[in-house]
């Protein structure tokens, strides 16, 4: 569908809801407040569908609507930007510019990828770096970055075998993306979640009981996501031959060095990194909140005597942009939540649905949900808000419900503008890359894969972590 036919599209189907909200005739369990709320929320997500406007420009416009209508207080707008999850995520980019600086991510790669000698050891030795990344860099962009040069090292040491390329290619934005899911700094989509549960139920899901959740799933379908990339886009011919990937290979793409001795910087940055995720993951026995503990992190990492980057430096890398997205939509579910729109919404939806039913439901919505909305904080910003009101009248745990619409929404793999990992990696300049067939064929293996595979963590797993289906 082109851009214009989506613009109209959307803008007939906005208008439609809009002028049937107008009548007062019209749903008449529905108050005014709720009416204005459905009305914006309405505008701004067929605007983020079919225009090329910003994402953040709608957020605050939908917002400030919802202000100036007196929905919500100013207070409630602009206090959203003090939230904690806000502040865990500013300095969680101020660590990772301060690990970003030191060179340590040339140096565990060099480490771990050096060590394979097949193409499966090479896959699945890929993986587990990438996985681990989620815990030292926020946000997806940001590890599609800093990975992109170990790719290119790659790619250079196996330029005679296409067929490899094409699958690294394909396969680093698939594992940043699905193992997102690992820690709560992942995504930007995590952290609305986590609010949007906080404000409609009061449940708070801190550092370490995300991480406990989302860890083995994010470790699961990493793997199994590999497995499916290797065996989509390479023949056995191709993964029969020995790969050999030596650390002065990664050297030339690197502007530090990733061996021999460690600097003191270096040092000093992997301490810091160590001491923060152990104090994040040890929350429950300091009770140190997770957002003290990273600005306490930020400023070390910063400090002119301990520090590997300059605060001004630092602060240039956070997508500011995204968090003031994150606060606006934030105002947005507190809207919906309080003006009673999200409970009128599913109050429609069939009864006695069964909790099986109900999150086949949710993560089948939430897995295709990337092909209307490429944000992935926005795809939160709209279903996360339904997804908790209708769970509370299915009979099924909100906090089951909202995460499992969370994992299912990384998968967003479809087109090569379904986010923005899988948008660079398609266009290396001097690379064989992956086309959009590449694409659908991994998808249609890889979209069923992980929404079955979220459902049975949801069903089977997560309960025995303390989080049960029903409530």
């Amino acid at each position: 569908m082109t851009l214009n036919l989506r613009l109209a599209a959307a803008l007939c189907a906005a208008l439609s809801l809009c002028a049937l909200l107008a009548v007062p005739a019209n749903f008449p369990a529905l108050g005014g407040d709720a009416r204005l709320t459905l009305a914006v929320f309405a505008l701004a997500t067929c605007a983020w569908i079919g225009t090329p406007i910003d994402d953040t420009y709608i957020a605050l416009g939908a917002g400030l609507a919802l202000t100036a209508t007196g929905v919500i207080s100013s207070d409630t707008l602009f206090g959203t930007l003090g939230d904690a999850t806000v502040w865990l995520l500013i300095c969680a980019f101020v660590l990772a510019a301060a690990v970003a600086r030191t060179g340590l991510a040339g140096r565990a790669a060099a480490f771990l990828v050096g060590g394979a000698r097949t193409v499966r050891q090479l896959t699945h030795l890929t993986t587990a770096a990438l996985v681990v990344t989620a815990f030292a860099v926020p946000a997806t962009s940001g590890r599609a970055a800093l990975a992109l040069p170990v790719f290119l090292a790659l790619a250079k040491a196996l330029a005679d075998r296409k067929r490899l390329v094409v699958m690294l290619a394909l396969l680093f934005p698939t594992v940043i993306l699905l193992s997102a899911v690992a820690t709560l700094i992942g995504a930007g989509a995590h952290l609305i979640t986590v609010s949007v549960l906080w404000e409609a139920t009061g449940d708070r899901i801190g550092f370490t009981q995300w991480l406990l959740l989302g860890l083995p799933l994010a470790v699961t379908s990493s793997h199994l996501a590999a497995e499916a990339v290797l065996l989509t886009t390479t023949r056995r011919a191709d993964r029969a031959g020995p790969v050999h990937i030596t650390a002065e290979e990664i050297q030339r793409h690197s502007d530090r060095p990733v061996t021999g001795p460690w600097t003191q910087a270096e040092k000093r940055c992997a301490l810091l990194l160590a001491t923060v995720v152990a104090l994040w993951c040890s929350e429950p026995l300091h009770h140190v909140s997770p957002a003290v503990v990273a600005l306490i992190g930020a400023v070390v990492a910063s400090s002119p005597a301990l520090g590997t980057v300059g605060l001004k430096d630092a602060l240039k890398t956070v997508p500011w942009s995204l968090l003031l997205f994150m606060a606006a939509t934030m105002a947005m579910g507190v809207a919906l939540a309080d003006s009673g729109a999200a409970r009128w919404l599913v109050s429609g939806l069939p009864g006695h649905v069964g909790p099986a039913v109900f999150l086949g439901a949710v993560v089948a919505v939430s897995t295709a949900a990337h092909l209307v909305l490429q944000s992935r904080s926005a795809r939160s910003s709209v279903l996360v808000p339904l997804v908790v009101a209708a769970a509370v009248g299915a009979g099924v745990n909100p906090v089951t419900a909202a995460l499992a619409s969370t994992a299912a929404a990384g998968f967003c793999h479809t087109l090569p503008a379904s986010a923005k990992p899988v948008t660079l990696f398609s266009d290396v300049p001097g690379v064989p890359t992956y086309t959009p067939r590449d694409l659908l064929r991994l998808s249609a293996v890889l979209a069923p894969l992980t929404a079955a595979l979220v459902l049975f963590f949801a069903a089977a797993v997560w309960p025995l972590l303390g989080v049960p289906v029903t409530r």
